[in-house]
This record gives structure tokens, sequence and C-alpha cells, in this order.
């Protein structure tokens, strides 16, 4: 048997049935069995669960014959992670080892000591897949019924507040406990509990019947029979007095019969009225009535519940309080009509006979903005078909609805009577109320005027035909504004369109490129100079001419067969306002080129290593300097230089260096780390707005790189998908590392060159090369196709082969007519041979013998050889014919 909390019960306090309201009208306890079956349980998150979901959870496992491992298990099976199922396992082991803090049952206390002990309301484990939607369980159509939501809203509480006195009219029954309280000249307590005969014992009094009695009558009656004892009770002057308390009450049983979602016998509190065990029962399913509810009482009909009633009004005069063995019975619906279209609330209405389309309207809650009022269409069942009736508006309290019949309820139509609207070039664009005799000029005023951009000399006026269909008006609204033309009479619906200048033509810009700070396409704007687009460019680079600035103009006469107009134009360095400039304003899309200064030319750098008095990095001083100029101004070689293995690095065509861009922001960031207030001393004034400047500039640089990448990546992109190969060199990765070196040695004969400066082996310089001067070479390497390939010691006058005898000889897979020397300074020589006799590079200190491979030549397979041999045979026996 279920137990409930009840509250503490003043006696003697006014009846507060009617405030006990809604409180009382909902049923405070959830009985029956949690049937919710685990289709879901993939989408629990276990972070979310308490102790007692948990424990709630292996109980509805258990009930379906799942054990807790099972469970888990299950879960994985329906789609839960792998993740959230470890945290279910140690979940339920924590439970199941004792970890739970909860129990399933409470018991609470409220007031002076009135309880009901009941089982805990619990949280549904799913609660966050019905966050959005508190009637998750429910089909369409059961939430189409009105009053259904009403016992499904799991987001209710309806555990009513029982703080609250025991209203005087309470029939006290067995299994109640009365709390007596004696007071004043004499002091005593009694706690006592109503036998099942209805009576309760007293001691020194004996027993006192009270079962059947309201609480204010078997108050008289134990005032009386304490008065025996306590004489100060009774006269009409008493000096003591006596309270009656309700403690815990007793449950009654209900039986709840009929159309209802879980019919059966309920065990209540004797507080109990009609709602509280619906919503126990679930309330009435999906064929059960609301408004025709029965209360048998002795077999007798003791009420009729409508619940419609409650809903609408709020009216709770039949929600009685239920006694024991109280029968509670749902008919099935005699008559429910459906409502559609723009109502408060939509859905299936119960119906009595007699209630007209106005009452059915007021349980919809009223017609919504958008419908049409003035009259409703009924679908009817009459006479085994279907019928369409009419019924207009003053009709509405005189029309009877019957069972299944549809009400249509339309919309209003989505059209305007007296709508203008403009667009475009105005302050103030949208809708505006048509009045009679309005204009355009009048609509313009009303959007408060042109804006400076309008386009006046022709606008738009679009206009709804009386078929429907769009016309359009060509309008000259400078002339209608000047009062030069006859205005325009508006009509309802028309549109007028007045465009900006800026919408019908191609945006004006100018370019400029060459050698200016940051070069690009800028905005183009009346009487602009080309010193103004120079300034808006961030002004010469230190390498840009101020002559010869070419402006390229775009040509429009198609006849002349010119593509641009040129003009050429000097401004002042210091880019002070001229006559000559002021005199050659920019057009819109010219296109400005900034030349190279003649005379400029960036420090190309040069490096010396090695055997020289003083090695480093030295700057091409003019454009024809050569070897033994750098050489001098290195001092000179070193007692310890060995000139015959002297080399030169150049870089080849393939070299990718910085530009001068990636040069210039390189010294940008040299000098904003030398100047970042962060990590360096404090700065003066100057200082910290150069910092800035260069802070400026920098992020400048880092927003045109990425624009740079992003349209490299796209054209990068589009490449990849339409490139085709033309041969397979270019597809070849080792043949690219050979033909596309960055640098590669140059052979020079530094002796000569020292003692014939000028000459032709010495070379003029260019930027990067390397001179590398060794000290003398004492050694001989051998590589490639020798037995032991090794160093050997340089012995003068030795030959090729002396040299290999030392690395063990050739291999069976050596090329010897092929062997070649590669000497110090980067020159090579190779083997020579005629009639057979071998001529063997001379040898010297730091030479490298390099020993080729054969080529690997593939084997004639015996087809090959059958191809051979018929082909002489077929020659054979054609030379014999023609011999005959």
């Amino acid at each position: 048997m279920k137990r409930f909390i009840l509250a503490t019960v003043q006696i003697g306090k006014p009846s507060i049935w009617k405030a006990f309201g809604l409180s009382a009208c909902m049923l405070f306890i959830t009985l029956g069995l949690w049937a919710q079956s685990l289709s879901d349980i993939q989408n629990i998150r276990v972070d979310d669960l308490s102790n007692a979901q948990i424990g709630q959870l292996i109980q509805r496992a258990e009930s379906n014959g799942i054990n807790p491992s099972q469970l888990v298990a299950l879960a994985q099976e329906r789609g839960m992670s792998p993740a959230e199922a470890s945290k279910l396992g140690r979940r339920i082991n924590e439970f199941l080892s004792g970890g739970n803090t909860g129990s399933g049952q409470s018991m609470g206390q409220v007031g002076s000591g009135r309880s009901f002990e009941m089982q805990e309301s619990t949280d549904e484990i799913f609660d966050s897949l019905r966050r959005s939607d508190p009637y998750f369980d429910l089909t369409p159509e059961q939430k189409k019924i009105f009053g259904f939501k009403l016992f499904h809203n799991r987001q209710l509480n309806f555990n009513p507040s029982l703080n609250i006195p025991t209203p005087p009219s309470y029939v006290i029954g067995s299994g109640d406990q009365l709390l007596i309280d004696i007071y004043g000249a004499s002091q005593q307590s009694y706690d006592l509990s109503v036998s099942p005969e209805g009576r309760v014992f007293i001691p020194n009094v004996g027993p006192v019947s009270v079962g059947g009695s309201s609480v204010e009558a078997a108050t008289s009656r134990l005032k009386a029979s304490l008065g025996r004892i306590y004489s100060g009770l009774l006269g009409s002057s008493p000096n003591t007095f006596m309270q009656v308390r309700l403690g815990n009450i007793r449950s009654i049983k209900v039986s709840m019969v009929g159309e209802l979602t879980k019919p059966g016998t309920y065990t209540l509190p004797s507080f109990a009225t009609v709602f509280n065990a619906l919503y126990a029962a679930g309330g009435p399913n999906e064929n059960g009535a609301f408004r025709t509810i029965q209360v048998y009482r002795n077999s007798r009909l003791e009420a009729t519940v409508d619940i419609y009633d409650f809903l609408t009004q709020g009216d709770q005069s039949s929600n009685i309080r239920l006694q024991d063995n109280d029968v509670i019975i749902v008919p099935p619906y005699q008559s429910r009509v459906e409502v559609i279209g723009p109502v408060r609330r939509e859905g299936y209405f119960e119906t009595k006979p007699g209630e007209t389309l106005e009452k059915l309207i007021s349980f919809t809650g009223g017609f919504s903005p958008k419908a049409f009022k003035d009259r409703i269409t009924i679908r009817r069942y009459e006479e085994n078909l279907r019928k369409v009736l009419d019924v207009s508006s003053a009709e509405f309290d005189q029309f009877s609805l019957q069972d299944g019949d549809e009400v249509l309820i339309g919309e209003v139509l989505d059209r305007y009577t007296n709508r203008v609207q403009v667009v475009g070039s105005v302050v103030r664009e949208g809708e505006f109320s048509l009045v009679e005799g309005m204009t355009v000029k009048a609509l313009v005023e009303k959007a408060e005027g042109l804006r400076p951009e309008a386009f006046t000399q022709r606008a738009t006026l679009y206009r709804t035909n009386k078929d429907l269909t769009l016309g359009a008006i060509p309008l000259d609204l400078q002339g209608i504004m000047d009062g030069d033309i006859e205005d325009v009479e508006l009509k309802n619906e028309d549109l007028l369109f007045i465009p900006s200048r800026y919408d019908i033509q191609e945006e004006f810009y100018v370019k400029i490129s060459g050698e200016i700070n940051f070069p690009g396409t800028y905005p183009f704007a009346s009487e602009m100079t080309v010193g103004d687009l120079i300034l808006r460019a961030g002004g010469f680079l230190e390498s840009a001419a101020n002559s010869s600035i070419e402006i390229a103009r775009r040509v429009r006469d198609a006849q002349s067969g010119q593509i641009a107009e040129i003009s050429t134009l000097t401004i002042n360095p210091n880019l002070e306002l001229s006559e000559e400039e002021q005199n050659l304003p920019l057009s819109p899309f010219d296109h400005v080129f900034i030349r190279r200064s003649p005379g400029f030319e960036r420090e190309q750098i040069v490096s010396v290593r090695g055997e020289v008095q003083y090695p480093g990095e030295f700057v091409i001083k003019n454009a024809n300097e050569r070897i033994s100029d750098v050489i001098k101004r290195a001092g000179g070689l070193s007692a310890f230089a060995y000139p015959k293995g002297a080399n030169l690095i150049r870089r080849t065509v393939y070299f990718e260096g910085q530009t001068e861009e990636e040069i210039r922001e390189e010294n940008l960031r040299q000098m904003w780390e030398r100047l970042n207030p962060e990590t360096n001393r404090n700065l003066n004034e100057a200082e910290k707005m150069l910092f800035e400047r260069i802070d400026k500039k920098l992020v400048k640089i880092e927003e045109e790189k990425k624009e740079r990448k992003d349209k490299e990546a796209e054209n990068r992109l589009s490449l990849d998908q339409t490139m085709v190969f033309s041969d397979s060199l270019s597809i070849d990765p080792q043949l690219n590392e050979s033909r596309y070196k960055e640098e590669e040695l140059v052979g020079i004969n530094l002796e000569s060159i020292m003692q014939n400066p000028g000459s032709d082996e010495d070379l003029i310089l260019m930027e990067g090369d390397i001179l590398q001067i060794p000290k003398q070479l004492q050694t001989v390497r051998m590589v490639g196709e020798v037995l032991l390939p090794t160093t050997a010691r340089f012995e003068k006058g030795k030959t090729l082969k002396h040299y290999i005898s030392k690395s063990g000889g050739f291999t069976e897979k050596a090329r010897k007519s092929k062997a070649y020397v590669i000497y110090a300074n980067g020159d090579a020589a190779q083997t020579r041979s005629f009639l057979g006799i071998k001529n063997y590079p001379v040898i010297e200190p730091g030479a490298e013998i390099v020993v080729p491979q054969k080529p690997e030549r593939e084997r004639m397979s015996a087809a090959g050889w059958i191809g051979i041999a018929s082909s002489l045979a077929t020659l054979g026996i054609l030379i014999e014919r023609l011999v005959q």
C-alpha cells in the first residue's frame, strides 16, 4: 500500500477547500510501475544522471529480464558511444557496491507533524529528450485532444502543498491519527488512532466514537468526554482549553474504470479529489470522455465532473473529495468535433448536446488575427455521405454541432487595400498608406525625399493590373519633382523603384604599379591627381624615378585602332603640387606606372672563402668587376693557398632568391624587433612613432601576402585540374633535381687569372657568387665502380691505374673506358682511347676519380631468338628462289 505526505491542520480555522484549488485537483503522487521502454537508452548522458536515476534504470532493466552487465552491452548495441558505455558501467558498479546516496522512498514532514509517507517523485532519465517537448510520449492524435495533455505533462509537479489546516468538514475514519492537546489550568497531550470500529481510546475516559464524524463534530464530542476529567473545559468561563490536530491520515481505495490510460484500483490519501485520482490513472484515453466523468458512492451517482469547466473557467465545484470505495467511471465520448484553422487552440473538442458553435469557439481560445470570422465551413457526416455547411457569423450562437463535425476556419486574404511601396534611393524605403489623390511626388515626400545619389532621369512605377499581371510605367522623376511634367496618381499595390547612379554604372577605380610602397587598385575620386594616388599608395620607393611617369588611359574610339592613350608626367620628388600635375587629373580606370630610377642599383654581394688575407662578403663595386679584383680587395692569396683547387659557385637561372618586396619586409621586421618596447629599452618619442609606422606597414604587408596566397591556391587548384604533362621529365623528381639546381660549380684557373688579370679566364662577378680557395690538397679520392671506394695520398707522377689499384681495382660492372676525373676547381677530364690505346687523365691533388657503371643490357628471350631464326630462314628461301 502506498503512503503519502499530509500536512498539519489547526482546528478552528475556516475551511480552505476553495484555496486548496489546483493543488488538490492534481494528484500529488505517481503510482504504478515505471514501464518506460529501454529503446532510447543510447541517448542517455551518464554525467547528467543522479544515483537515484541509476537505481531506477537498473530496476527497469531487471523488470525486463536484463541484468546490470547486460544493460551496458544493450546500450552499446543500440548505438551508445564506448566512452558513455564505460561511464554507465562504472556508475552501475558504484551504485551496486553501495555508492548510492539516496533511496527509493522518502518520508516528508510538514508543519506540526502531520505526515504521509510516499514514493519519491522520480525524474525521468530521458528528460533531455523531452525538454523541447514535454509531451514526447504522446502521439500526434493524442496531442490534438483538448484536455489530454493535462494528465501527461512531465514538467508539471502535481504534489500539492499540504501545509494547511484540515478542513472542519473532513470526515474522520479508521486509520486517522488524532493529536489532542490540553492546555491552560491543566496540561496533557494525547496521540490517538481511530480503530477499525471508528473509536479512539482515551486513558481514564474510555472509548469515544468519532468515525464518520466531521472534525468539527468530533471535536465537540471529545471535548464533552474529556470534560469529565478536566472540569475546566466546560462551563461558561473555562480555564482549560483543548485543540484537536490531525496527524497521519488514513488511505482510501478508489476504483478507476472505463476509458482510462491505466484503469485499476488505487490507494489514495483521504484528502484526494476526483482530479487526483484521474492523474494517478493517467487521465482519460483517446476514447474517454472529459466532460461526463461519473463518481459513484454506495452504488449511487454522487457527481458528474466536467474537466472543460476547470480548463476554461477554473470552476472545480464538481471536483469533490473522494471517500473509501468510491468508483470513478470514464465513459466513451459521445460527441467530438475537430477544429482546423487559425484559432488559438486547434484540435479535437468534446461537445454536449445543444452546445453551439459559439461555445466551441470559446473552447479554442478564440480566433487568431489571421482568421476569417465572417463565415465558418462545417464538414458533416449525414445519411451515409459527407456534407458541407456554411455558417455565417450571425448564426454562431444558434448552430448546433454533431459528432464527427470538422470545423474549418479560413484565413483572411494576403492582400492590401491601400498599400503603396517605394524602394531604392529614398531616405525611408518601405510601405505607405495610400490616400485618395496620392501621387508619385507625394510618395517621395512621404519617404522623406531622395538620396543624393538618386538617378532621377528615369524611375519605374510597377503596377498590378486587374488580372494580377505586372505592368511597368517609366517615369521622368526629375521632371515630376520639378513640376515640369504631369504627376502620376498612384493606385493600390503600386511600387515605385528609384535606382541609384551607382547601381547602373561600373565602380570607378584607378591603379598604380611599379616602384611604389603599396601598388594596387584604389577608389577613384574626382579631380584626383597622380600625386594624390602616390600618397594613397604609400609614397615612392627609394628606387623610384619621379620622371617619365606613365598614365595609361582607356580609349573609347573603336575606329582608330588605338588601344590606350599614354601620357607622361614628371612630378616633384617631394610630391609638391605642380601646374603640370594639376593640369592632368586622373580619369576613371587610369593605370599609373612608376619606373625604376636608371641610376639606382641595390648592393650586390659576393663571398670569398678560404685562403685569402681577408675572407668574407664583398659588395660588387662596378658592373665589370672580376675575380682578380675581389682577390686583391681581399688582400691577395695567403701563403697556404692552393690556386689550382679554387672554384666558383654561381647561381643558376633556377635560383629563387628574395624578391624586392621580401627584402623590404625583412628589413622592416629587423627594425621592428630593434624598436619593440616589450624587449628593448625605453624609446624616445621619435622611436615610438617610427615603431608604430613600421607596425602598421607590416600588418598591411601580411594582409596582402594572405590575399596573394589565397589567390595562388585557387589558381594552383584550377591548374592541377587541367594540367597535362607533355613529357616524362617533368614528373621525374630525380631528373628535376639535376636539371633545376639553384647553384652549380664553375671551373676556374685561378693561377692563370692572377697572372693575367682581365683575361677571358678572369670572369666578371655576379651577385651571390662564392669564390672558394682551399689549402694545399694532398689526397685523391676514388668513387664509383671500384672494389674499395677510398681516399689515397697523392703521389706525383702516378697515373689513374695506380690509384685504381689502391682501391682494389675495378668491379665487374665497371665501365673502364668511361672513367673520368673531377679536379678540385670543378673541371672534369675523361679517359680517351685511340686504336685501342687508352689515354687516362692526369691526376692532380684534390682530384676525384669516378668509375661509372655499365648500362644494364636485357638478354634476348627465346622468343626473340626464334624470331631472328625465322627471319633468316625466310631470307635464305627468298635468295634461293631469286638465284633459280
